[in-house]
């Protein structure tokens, strides 16, 4: 990782986007990947695509979805507090006394969330969980009209946690569940235009609304427009190096120990073999990862799409998935870009999806 793509992942992650709110990490995606790809386009649904040589066989889609998980107001009452419901999963214990940031209709607008206090509670309120609607946020308005000059119903925000670079190569910041996964699509393209595939035609998707996508979001769209012959989807999974971390129920995964390959579910078994054989050939560690039911991802939006596409779901470990803290590996994220490379040019025109 150079400065200049450490520095288009901190702007990447710092750009509040939670789903259905992409525009602004989407217009940094767009503004950097347009010095390497051929053609750079965006769609209906705020799905921004890079391109290269879209004449190729076979047509290539690569997947990371730039959403983040994040707040939307609700309500805002008299005194001018801001009451709101959660955008994706959210344990609202992480939420209590965090800062965060509103996407307001002029600028980006401060507030804490408040909650009452520890001083002032019951002995039975103490042990309770606190839910979303026990909460509110403080913009430090005095009253409903003045909170309304800076912020509306509907206006969406994240929590303000910037990134933060710790020892051993390790990346702290909110939305890395998964605009590292729009990351790595991007930085696999960029070595893709410096050593072109011979044969495949690359499209990297950098996808919306995953967090929230019942109906399969951005992700499925962008597949119907794309038309391709097999996918790559890019997210992140849950590390299992912590304490007290369930590896008999989640596998083992460690920062550090490269991409995790999924099978089963939504994942095609001739790519995850095809992307299997990459990392070997590439001297690349990998762990692998079963998904008996569905993998909570774009993979399961694209592989049923169409006429079905063939798909493969490659994940960076990732700790303290859905805080304001999320951690990953920088070795990890250059690992999983050199294997995409490496499964776009080992792609043919002959190359067959058909499990035999």
């Amino acid at each position: 990782m150079t400065k200049s793509t450490l520095d288009f992942l901190k702007r990447l992650l710092d750009a509040p986007g939670p789903s259905g709110f992409e525009t602004g990490p989407a217009r940094v995606w767009r503004e950097e990947v347009k010095t390497f790809a051929e053609e750079v386009t965006t769609d209906v649904h705020g799905n921004s695509i890079a391109t290269l040589n879209a004449k190729g066989r076979p047509r290539l889609m690569l997947a990371g979805h730039i959403d983040e998980i994040g707040l939307q107001v609700t309500h805002i009452d008299d005194d001018g507090y801001l009451y709101f419901a959660a955008i994706g999963g959210w344990d609202p214990q992480v939420l209590v006394g965090q800062r965060v940031v509103i996407i307001g209709p002029k600028e980006p607008v401060s507030g804490v969330i408040g909650k009452q206090a520890v001083h002032l509670m019951k002995k039975e309120e103490m042990d309770k969980v606190s839910k979303i609607s026990d909460l509110w946020i403080d913009v430090g308005a005095a009253t409903k009209a003045e909170a309304l000059e800076r912020v509306r119903v509907g206006d969406a925000g994240v929590l303000d946690a910037a990134v933060r670079e710790f020892p051993n190569r390790r990346i702290v910041s909110r939305s890395i569940d998964n605009r590292i996964g729009a990351y790595l699509v991007a930085e696999a393209t960029r070595i893709l235009a410096k050593d072109r595939p011979k044969h495949a035609a690359v499209f990297a998707v950098a996808t919306t609304r995953e967090e929230i996508a019942w109906m399969g979001g951005g992700a499925r769209t962008s597949a119907v427009g794309i038309d391709p012959q097999v996918a790559l989807v890019v997210d992140v999974t849950h590390a299992t190096d912590y304490p007290g971390a369930e590896k008999k129920r989640a596998g083992e995964h460690k920062l550090g120990g490269g991409p995790v390959l999924s099978r089963g579910s939504a994942v095609s078994p001739v790519v995850f073999e095809l992307l299997a054989q990459c990392a070997e050939r590439e001297q690349l560690p990998y762990s692998v990862q079963a998904a008996p039911h569905d993998t909570g991802t774009d993979a399961d939006a694209i592989y049923n799409a169409l006429r079905g596409i063939p798909t493969g779901l490659v994940s960076v470990p990732n700790r303290y998935m859905h805080s304001p803290n999320e951690m990953v590996a920088v070795e990890d994220l250059e690992r999983t870009a050199r294997l995409i490379a490496a499964f776009a040019k080992s792609l043919t025109p002959e190359t067959s999806f058909i499990p035999r």
